[in-house]
């Protein structure tokens, strides 16, 4: 796996050590009380990038204040600061979209007033933006733009965050020698002006490109330079990724017993150490690729299985597990768990999907083409941008001074009128933000539901009728061959049967997905439906289905609180007619207070919980009562038949 190294992440380092050091509350009081408005603007803005990584409700409440704050004083350099650091707090809070927005918006102002300084921000800021949507020629359009702005000001030393992002996405599209040439310049610059917290990234970059063109030793003795930096500098993030890449190179290598002691460092955190759960999911998958060569598979296991324990802490980072997933089914196996090997492989493949295309690739090294050349062209016109800036700058100050005479003369005609002016301005503009915000959520949730129709409609029409296709070719081999062996007879039943049950369990999976929400009565009619099929299975068992009368029926659950409710209700019957011997089988459904209590009991023969095998059908029902937030109860003893009890 290789690292990538987002700009808000070291930002919010620095800013979570200023904050332990400096007290926000009593900062933002001394700011309030400030009575230079650019100050005390430019305060606010510190403060509230502060408070993002510390206190979110506090960070956009003050963020709006001092957006107030610069309407009224027509600050617009502190207006187009706070709007960029807005930005930053939706990109943080998980609102791409609104992100999007803000850092566009402020590179509009911050080029409307030629704010230099701000506008490679947002450059910078909407380039993090599409490379974090997987939009990699967008993004590096913009670190391009970055890059020259920088370049075309002089700042040599900041140039260095836009070369490694460079890099990064070079690394992605697997283009390594043009990643390679991005990350040893961003390297060059950082050791020029002593960034060594930087460093510690590069060093792991140039590790990674290094390995993946086949210089592997290379890659070592770079990977152990960072690991000397990282300790230096008590750079505990990056020092463990270094671990984790240095172990692969020694596992490239073929020196296994290397990569083993490396893999373990990098797992062995001080307590109290939690950051960088992708990391150690990176390292874990690891580790079950290395037992497995070892031909050592439960071991491998044992990791697989502290892997994907957390990631059902951190469900946010599921999309980084696909090599986990490979692994864990080349561990199940070597051990002749065949299903679950497949269940594992088929969740590798839909998370492995491909990126680029070859056209994407020419796109974005275009971009470099271009940038070169611009380079050349604006070292020829310097002199006379440089005589323009001076020229446009004593222009400023001079409207500056007349703008402040006549606002001295009329502020107090007109101060109480502007006033009220400009505040009935803002609530103007918010409402104006927060319809646009409301459109863009409503064209988000139709494509949204535009795709699952789109998905449903191919389940239903390609998968579905492959299945029947199958049920239809067993049914002729078994009329248009005279088959007198009856173990092969049997097994084209089971074939059937089981293909006939994966249509119905399709269909209702094309249920759920075609709804945002699901009615109880529609449940009710679901559930009902499959106990009058169980009801045919065996005519010796009487089924009966209650729903008492303080049940909701105007109540409605999520699709996947539907689905996860009828699969755990098929289930519970399921394993009562396999199992049980029962002559009576209820379901009932009441109301609890906010619970609905769903209970599938039977007077089979029961079974002792504690001595019991627990199989994969009572593994399934837990995991879904608890992606769903519900609780599961099983209560059973021999002879006494048994009782599963669902509380949502």
């Amino acid at each position: 796996m290789k690292s990538k190294h987002s700009l808000f992440f070291l930002l919010s380092v620095f800013f979570a050590s200023f904050s332990n050091s400096q007290n926000l509350d009593s900062l933002l009081t001394v700011a309030r009380g400030t009575k230079d408005d650019s100050i005390k603007i430019r305060m606010f803005n510190k403060i509230a990038f502060s408070y993002i990584f510390n206190d979110t409700d506090k960070a956009i409440q003050v963020i709006k204040e001092g957006k107030e704050l610069a309407y009224i004083a027509e600050f617009n350099f502190g207006l187009t600061e706070l709007t960029n650091t807005h930005g930053i707090f939706m990109d943080v809070t998980g609102k791409s979209d609104s992100a999007n927005y803000y850092f566009s918006r402020a590179l509009k102002l911050s080029r409307d007033h030629n704010f230099k300084s701000i506008e490679v921000m947002c450059i910078n800021n909407l380039g993090m933006f599409h490379w974090n949507r997987s939009e990699f020629d967008d993004a590096l359009r913009y670190f391009f733009d970055a890059l020259k702005l920088g370049d075309s000001k002089g700042k040599e030393r900041e140039s260095h965050i836009y070369l490694n992002n460079i890099g990064l996405i070079y690394q992605e599209m697997n283009l390594s020698k043009k990643a390679l040439e991005y990350h040893k310049k961003a390297l060059e610059i950082r050791k020029k002006h002593n960034l060594e917290t930087h460093q510690v990234a590069s060093y792991n970059n140039i590790g990674i490109n290094l390995k993946d063109l086949g210089r592997v030793d290379e890659a070592i003795d770079t990977y152990k330079k960072g690991i000397i930096v990282a300790k230096r500098t008590n750079n505990l993030m990056d020092y463990y990724k270094l671990l984790d890449n240095l172990a692969n190179a020694y596992n490239e290598k073929g020196d296994l017993d290397l990569a083993l002691q490396s893999y373990l460092k990098a797992l062995d955190r001080p307590e109290g150490f939690e950051a960088d759960e992708k990391g150690i999911v990176i390292t874990y998958a690891n580790m079950v690729s290395l037992y497995n060569q070892l031909n050592n598979p439960k071991t491998a296991l044992t990791y697989s299985n502290k892997g994907f324990e957390l990631i059902e802490k951190f469900p946010q980072i599921e999309a980084i597990s696909a090599d986990l997933n490979l692994h864990t089914a080349e561990s199940n196996y070597m051990l002749g768990n065949f299903k679950k090997a497949r269940e594992f492989t088929r969740k590798f493949v839909a998370l492995k999907d491909s990126i680029f295309s070859e056209k994407n690739a020419q796109a974005v090294a275009d971009l470099e083409i271009k940038y070169e050349t611009e380079k050349k062209e604006r070292e020829i016109l310097v002199q006379r941008a440089e005589l323009a800036e001076q020229k446009l700058t004593i222009q400023q100050k001079n409207y500056q001074v007349y703008g402040l005479l006549g606002l001295a003369l009329i502020l107090g005609l007109i101060g109480y009128l502007f006033y009220n002016q400009q505040k009935l301005k803002n609530k103007q503009l918010q409402k104006e933000n927060e319809l646009k915000d409301a459109l863009i959520k409503i064209e988000t949730q139709n494509r949204l539901q535009e795709q699952r129709l789109r998905i449903s409609r191919d389940l239903h029409d390609n998968i579905g009728a492959q299945l029947t296709f199958i049920i239809s070719s067993i049914d002729n081999l078994k009329y248009g061959f005279d088959i007198k062996d009856e173990k092969l007879t049997s097994k084209l039943n089971k074939i059937s049967e089981f293909t006939s049950e994966t249509i119905y369990e399709l269909r209702d999976t094309i249920w759920a997905m075609n709804k945002n929400e699901i009615s109880f009565e529609d449940l009710q009619c679901r559930i009902s439906n499959y106990i009058d099929k169980a009801d045919v299975y065996d005519d010796n068992i009487k089924f009966s289905f209650d729903v008492d009368s303080s049940v909701n029926h105007q109540k409605t659950l999520s699709s996947i609180e539907g689905m996860n409710i009828h699969r755990i209700i098929q289930e519970a019957i399921h394993n009562s007619l396999k199992h049980a011997s029962a002559t009576e089988i209820k379901v009932s459904i009441e109301q609890l207070k906010s619970q609905l209590k769903i209970s599938i009991s039977d007077n089979g023969k029961g079974f002792q919980l504690d001595s019991a095998e627990k199989g994969s059908g009572l593994t399934n029902m837990n995991k879904r009562a608890k992606h769903i937030g519900g609780q599961l109860a099983i209560l059973s003893e021999r002879n006494e038949g048994t009782q599963v009890i669902l509380k949502v």
